[in-house]
C-alpha cells in the first residue's frame, strides 16, 4: 500500500470514529432516558447539544486552522475528541453528559471539516472525487456498524460501553494517524508565497520575514488592531468571493434536500409501513452496506464524466428515490428495503462529487478555514431541517404520522435548488 492509500485509509478511519461517536447517541435514546430520569425533549438537547457545540468549534476554528501543520491540527483534535467521548462513559449526571457531549462535539465538528480539507490539500482535483469516495464510505460503515452495535453492547453491558468501544477505537485509530499522517505544511508555504515581495531585498527569503521587519515598529502599536483583524481576516475572505458564496449556499441547500427526511425514516416505516425491529435494523444494514461498496465508483464516475455531471444524474434519481418514500403505502417488506435502499444509495452518491466541488473552490492556504464554515453551514442546515420537519409532521389518528410526503417534497424542491446552485461554482484548485 503507497503512501497516499495509507493516509487515505487513516483519513477514513478517523471519519469513521467521528461519525460513529455522533451517532452511537440516538439508539442510546430510551435507555439515557431511564437512566437520568429525563423526558424526550431533554435527551433531545443530548444530541442537539453535539451540533450546537461543532458549530461554534467550527466558526472558532476558522479563525486560525489554516496557520498549523494539517498534522498537529488532527492530531490535537483527534485527541480531544477521543477524550470528549471517554468522559460521556463516566458522566454522573444528565448536566455533564451535556457538558461532555458538547466538549466532544467541539473537536469532533472541527475534525470533521479538517479531514476534507486535508483531502483536497493533498489529492489533485482530477483524483479527487475518488479519493473522497473512499473516505466518505466512513459514514455508511458507521451506519452499519454503529446503530446495530451501539443496541448490542448497551442491552449487554449499559449505556456506558458503546462510549468506552469508540473511545478505545479511536485512540487505536490516533496511534494510526501518528504513524501515518505526515507533516502536511504545503498550504502554509502557499500562504507564505502568496505575500509581497519587498523590493531590493533578497529574493531568497520570506517575504512574510521581511515585511515584519520593516512594519515591526508599527505592528508593536496597533498589535491589538492585528490580532483582531487575523481573526476577523477569514470570514471577510470568504464571505466576499462569490464563488464561496455559492459554495455555501450549495451546501446549505444540499444538507436540507437529504437530511430532512433521514429522521423519520425510523419511524415511518415502523408506524406507517408496520416494519418491526429487527426489519428496520436491515433498512440500515442493507443501506449501508450498498453504500460501502458503491460510493467509491460515484468518485470513479465522477471523475472520468465530470462532477457537475455525475452530480446532477444522481439528484434526478433522488428525487424519484425521495418521492417513493416519503409516499410509500405497501405491506412488502421486501419492496420498502428496496425504497429505503435506493434513498441511501442516490442520496449518499451525490454527496461524493458534491464534496469535491465543495473543496475546489478555495486554495490550499485558506481551505480549512472555508471547510470549517462549510462544517458550521452543514450544522445550521441540520437544525434547520428538524425545526422543519417538526413544523410539517404531526400525528394523525392511529398514531400515524402525518405530513411526510409534504416533507419530501420540501426536500425535493431544495434538491433541485441545489443543482442550481452547483451550477455557479467554479474549480480553482
Amino acid at each position: 500500500m503507497n503512501a497516499e492509500k495509507k493516509l487515505l485509509f487513516v483519513l477514513a478511519a478517523v471519519q469513521f470514529s467521528h461519525i460513529i461517536d455522533f451517532m452511537i447517541i440516538m439508539p442510546l435514546g430510551k435507555t439515557i432516558m431511564e437512566e437520568f430520569a429525563i423526558s424526550p425533549g431533554q435527551f433531545a438537547w443530548v444530541v442537539s447539544a453535539y451540533a450546537g457545540a461543532a458549530l461554534t468549534g467550527n466558526l472558532i476554528s476558522t479563525a486560525f486552522i489554516d496557520r498549523f501543520d494539517r498534522r498537529t491540527a488532527l492530531l490535537f483534535l483527534f485527541a480531544g475528541f477521543t477524550v470528549g467521548t471517554l468522559g460521556c462513559a463516566f458522566a454522573p449526571t444528565y448536566a455533564w453528559l451535556l457538558v461532555l457531549r458538547s466538549c466532544t462535539g467541539i473537536f469532533g465538528g472541527t475534525l470533521g471539516a479538517l479531514v476534507l480539507a486535508i483531502v483536497g490539500d493533498v489529492i489533485p482535483l482530477e483524483r479527487r472525487a475518488s479519493a473522497m469516495g473512499w473516505v466518505m464510505t466512513a459514514f455508511s460503515a458507521a451506519s452499519v456498524v454503529g446503530v446495530p452495535s451501539g443496541i448490542w453492547i448497551a442491552s449487554r453491558y449499559g449505556w456506558h460501553a458503546p462510549f468506552v468501544a469508540t473511545a478505545i477505537i479511536a485512540a487505536v485509530f490516533w496511534l494510526l494517524a501518528s504513524r501515518f499522517v505526515p507533516s502536511l505544511r504545503g498550504h502554509l508555504a502557499e500562504a507564505d508565497l502568496a505575500l509581497p515581495r519587498v523590493p531590493g531585498k533578497d529574493r531568497n527569503v520570506p517575504a512574510s520575514i521581511l515585511v515584519d521587519e520593516a512594519v515591526q515598529p508599527i505592528q508593536e502599536v496597533l498589535a491589538p488592531m492585528t490580532g483582531l483583524r487575523k481573526v476577523v481576516d477569514p470570514f471577510v475572505k470568504i464571505f466576499s468571493n462569490a464563488n464561496q458564496r455559492a459554495a455555501l449556499l450549495f451546501t446549505m441547500s444540499l444538507m436540507l434536500g437529504h437530511f430532512t427526511v433521514i429522521p423519520f425514516i425510523a419511524p415511518y416505516m415502523q408506524i406507517n409501513i408496520g416494519f418491526e425491529d429487527d426489519q428496520i435494523s436491515l433498512v440500515y444494514l442493507i443501506g449501508g452496506i450498498l453504500t460501502v461498496v458503491l460510493l467509491p465508483l460515484f468518485g470513479k464516475l465522477a471523475d472520468r464524466y465530470g462532477r457537475m455531471l455525475i452530480f446532477t444524474v444522481a439528484s434526478f434519481f433522488a428525487l424519484a428515490s425521495i418521492y417513493l418514500l416519503t409516499n410509500l403505502d405497501t405491506d412488502s417488506m421486501v419492496i420498502g428495503l428496496l425504497v429505503t435502499s435506493s434513498f441511501f444509495v442516490v442520496a449518499s452518491g451525490r454527496n461524493v462529487p458534491a464534496t469535491t466541488m465543495i473543496t475546489s473552490v478555495v486554495k490550499p492556504e485558506n481551505r480549512g478555514s472555508f471547510m470549517s464554515i462549510r462544517q458550521s453551514v452543514n450544522e445550521a442546515a441540520l437544525f434547520g431541517s428538524t425545526i422543519v420537519a417538526g413544523f410539517i409532521i404531526t400525528e394523525g389518528e392511529n398514531g400515524l404520522l402525518v405530513g411526510y410526503e409534504k416533507l419530501g417534497y420540501f426536500t425535493m424542491v431544495m434538491s433541485v435548488l441545489a443543482v442550481f446552485a452547483a451550477s455557479r461554482i467554479k474549480a480553482i484548485a
